[in-house]
Formats: C-alpha cells, structure tokens, sequence
C-alpha cells in the first residue's frame, strides 16, 4: 500500500489531537480527545500521565477508524511545553504530571538564580529565569517530596512520555526537552551542570534526537492499543510553540510568526545562538537553528475577560457583541482617545519577567466610552508585541513581516492594527492546527519525503489568504504612541510591586 500520509500528534493542555496530512500540507482526517485539567492547590496545575496517555490512544483510534494506518508514512509529536512526570524502574508514573501552568516554584526559582548566577542560567538554557521551566519544579520536588525525587528512575516532558508509550525507549526531542530549562542550548545536550544542581544524573533522563530524526518504531502492545501499524517511524517533532512556527513557515527571510490565541506568541527563525530578556531562545523544530520567541501571557483571554467581567456580557448568549465592540472601536482613533492597556493580567515573560505584574488601564476620563476601551485593549496587546518584535529584530534577524493565525487572527480590524503599529505587512494564514501541521512535516522529512524540514514547510506550510498593509498615517501616529507607552510599565512597574506585597499581606 502506497503510504500517503503523515500523522502530527498534537498533545496540548487541553486535548489531543491526531490529524493525517498529506504531501501537499492538506489534513485528510482528524480525531481529538480531551485532558482533564486539575488544580489541587492555589499555583499547582497537574493532570495525570494516564490521561496523556489515553488521550493519544483515544484520538488515534478513532482516526484509525477515518483512514487505512497502512498509509501512515510515519507519526511525529507536537506537545505543551514545560510540562513534565516522574516514573519509577517499572516505568510507572509516581505521580501527577505537572504542568507549565504550575506556579507552585517561585521561592527555588530564586534559589537557583541566586547559586548558579541568573546571568548565567540564562546563557547556557537560553531562558531568564522563570518559574516556568521544568527545573524550577525539579528542585521544588528535591525539597519537598525527597523520597518520591529519590525514587525517580526516569524524567520526561510530554513528549518523551508519548515516546515511550508508542516505542517503549526513552527518547525524545531535543525541541521538546529545551523548554525544560535543561539543556545546554549551544549543543542541544542535556547541561550536566544545570541537571546535576536540581539532582538529576543523564541515566534519568530521555535519549536526545533532533527534530527529523527517527527516534523508534511503534511497539506490537502499542500497536494494539492505538491502531497504528507495528513498525511504523515515530519521529523527534517539538513544543507546540516552535511545531506552530514550523507549521507556519517560519524559516522564510524576514517572516516572524504572531499567534493570537489565548495567549499572544510570536518568533523568528535563525541559525546564530542567542539570548536576550526580550525573547526566550528556543529550539527550532529544523535540523538546525533557533527561534527567538517572545510570549503575552494573555491575548485573546483579555477580549474574553474584558467582555464578560468588565462589560457584563455573556458570550454564548450574546455571540455577535465581539462584532459589535468591534464596530465602536472603529469610531475610536488611533490611542483610543488616551487611553493605555499593559497587557499583564497574568503576569509579565517577556521582556520584564516578573510574575507580580500586573494588567493596568491608564488615561480613563468621564469621556469615554466601551467602544474606546476596546480599542485600547487590542492596541495594548499590539503595542507590546511590536515593542518586543523591534527587540528581537535588534539582537537576531531583520522582521519585514508577520504571518498571523490564532483565533484573534480573524479580526480585520485587529489584523489592521498589528500592520500599522508594526511598520511591516501582516499576511494571513488560515492553518488552525500549526502545531500539528508542523510536527507532520518532520514526519514527512523523515518519510524521505523531502530533504530537510525546511523543504517539507515550503511545500506543507498553507498559503496566506490575505495580506495587510501598514498606512502612512497611522503608523506615524503608532510609532509616536510607542514611545509613550514602552515608558509606562518601568515607571509604575515599582509602584505595582509594593501594591502586590500589600495585597498578598491583606488578602482574604
């Protein structure tokens, strides 16, 4: 039988996803389960490594029920990042897996700033230091739950775990491993040094491969238990991040890529290590090189905050009030009449990283009206993404142009503002599943289909749908505005500290 087809297995926070592509970048079939989520403790997020697991079973059995898996060419994993379990000699989960969300590591963070040096944690990981990293919560469990960390015969992020199940080998990629904050990002090795310091040795952890790379076959019980074929190649794919950005292409000259799903993600692609607070420096989903990502913690989830706490409006049963804001922020000018929104309903990653910042609404006056405050929030986020873009542009790779996707992406309007604001053309990409699409073009790579995954993206990647312009006259207002608000968050960002201490004193 002629094997035809790819499958990108998508395993993100929410659900599992295993979508069958073609050759031309073209998803034959899909099938999807969902993850629990819990939230056992206020900042402990964690699911059960059953439920990564099953879920993948799930979502494969029911595609093996759309299409022939005797066409499956080879299958490669595209996963949430930062998200990472604990098994014993026998291979069996010894707890919880926790989860990039989990929050529960903020005092070893510090420690481990303060003992290697923040300076130095960063050069070597490519990531400032974050509660975020898995290695944060390595030396949270060393401290607090010993006996378990002393049991530990093996560590793995969702992607060597998935691994494992389809092939029985501890192996995974590199491209997934990196978020870890373990890795020596100048080698793509595990850092000896980074992992010895949260007690950790390299018997503990999963082979590396390269993204590309055939990391093993799918086992006879595995097999069984998904549908797939036996034998079939179990590829090295990525984070879901860089996967999306692989998906979407990200290796054309001056393209950068902008997310706007609930959180607004955006990176650029390029062979040269390096780092700077402004990005987090990924591992690219590519033979080689990196991507530059930079992340608001809070995108699409604002419009839906603002909407429903702010405004007092449902969503579900008011699905055109999106339309309609839209309709009355048009009215409003660029600025939205004075009002500024920094973007840190969750905190700030980049390029502040402080996780006690929060969101602000400056300049309101009686004047005002909601059309101008939803403006004000896409022009927020905007602002913010173009200030960081024009950051990583300065330390790494020229930007002209963004291809944008996400579920803010469908917004006209939104799409307009990035352009302006920017100074460089938005071009859209209708792709909903790049984190899928570019885990299947490293399978596709590995099938002997093309000669690199950058080949494999310019063939699989969609084409843009439509493509926005910036104009003069806004972006010289943009530009102007710009300057106004990188000044706002550095001067009240001292400010908001001492108001966060207070309220964590006085809370409840």
């Amino acid at each position: 039988m002629k094997q035809d087809l790819v499958i990108g297995l998508d395993a993100s926070t929410t659900a599992t996803k295993a979508i069958a592509w073609d050759r031309r970048g073209h998803p034959v079939a899909e099938a999807r389960a969902s993850v629990a989520l819990s939230n056992p403790k206020p900042g402990w997020f964690e699911q059960e490594v059953g439920d990564w697991t099953g879920a993948a079973s799930k979502a494969l059995k029911q595609l093996s029920k759309k299409i022939d898996m005797g066409r499956v060419a080879a299958l490669s994993i595209s996963n949430q990042r930062e998200s990472f379990a604990q098994f014993d000699a026998k291979n069996k989960p010894l707890r919880p897996g926790t989860l990039w969300l989990d929050e529960r590591a903020h005092v070893e963070t510090k420690e481990i700033a303060r003992a290697l040096g923040a300076a130095h944690l960063h050069d070597i990981s490519g990531k400032p230091s974050d509660v975020t990293p898995c290695i944060t919560r390595c030396l949270w469990l060393s401290k607090n739950m010993p006996k378990l960390w002393g049991k530990t015969a093996k560590t793995a992020e969702v992607h060597g775990v998935l691994t494992q199940f389809l092939t029985g080998e501890w192996h995974t990629s590199s491209a997934s491993a990196d978020p870890m904050g373990l890795i020596d990002m100048r080698s793509f090795k595990w850092s000896e040094e980074l992992i010895a310091h949260v007690g950790l040795n390299l018997s503990q952890l999963p082979k590396l491969y390269r993204p590309g790379e055939v990391m093993g076959e799918v086992s006879v019980g595995a097999a069984k238990i998904t549908g797939l074929k036996t034998g079939t190649p179990v590829v090295a794919g990525g984070g879901d991040g860089q996967c999306a950005g692989t998906g979407a292409n990200v290796f054309v000259k001056g393209r950068a890529y902008l997310n706007l799903g609930t959180a607004a993600v955006s990176g650029n692609f390029g062979k040269a290590y390096a780092h700077n607070p402004v990005f987090r420096t990924m591992s690219a989903v590519a033979e080689e090189g990196y991507i530059y990502e930079t992340c608001i913690r809070t995108g699409t989830f604002l419009l839906n905050w603002m909407v429903e706490r702010l405004f007092n409006v449902d969503p579900l049963k008011n699905p055109g009030i999106f339309k309609t804001l839209e309709s009355e922020a048009m009215l409003s000018p660029v600025g939205s009449r004075g009002i500024a929104i920094i973007p840190y309903w969750s905190g700030c990653m980049t390029p502040y990283w402080d996780t006690s910042a929060r969101g602000l609404i400056a300049g309101f006056s009686g004047n005002h009206s909601r059309g101008d405050v939803y403006r004000a929030m896409l022009e927020g986020i905007v602002l913010e993404q173009v200030m960081m873009t024009n950051g990583v542009e300065a330390s790494t790779t020229a930007i002209d142009h963004y291809v944008i996707m996400g579920g803010g992406a469908r917004s006209d309007f939104w799409c307009q503002i990035v352009a302006d604001a920017s100074g460089r053309d938005v071009k859209r990409l209708e792709t909903v599943e790049a984190s899928s699409q570019g885990a299947a073009m490293a399978a596709a790579k590995a099938a002997n289909w093309f000669k690199s995954i950058p080949e494999a993206a310019a063939i699989m990647s969609g084409k843009p749908s439509k493509t926005f312009r910036p104009r003069t006259k806004q972006n010289k207002a943009y530009v102007e505005l710009l300057t106004i608000y990188r000044e706002l968050w550095p001067q009240v960002s001292s400010w908001n500290t001492k108001l966060q201490d207070f309220a964590g004193r006085h809370h409840g």
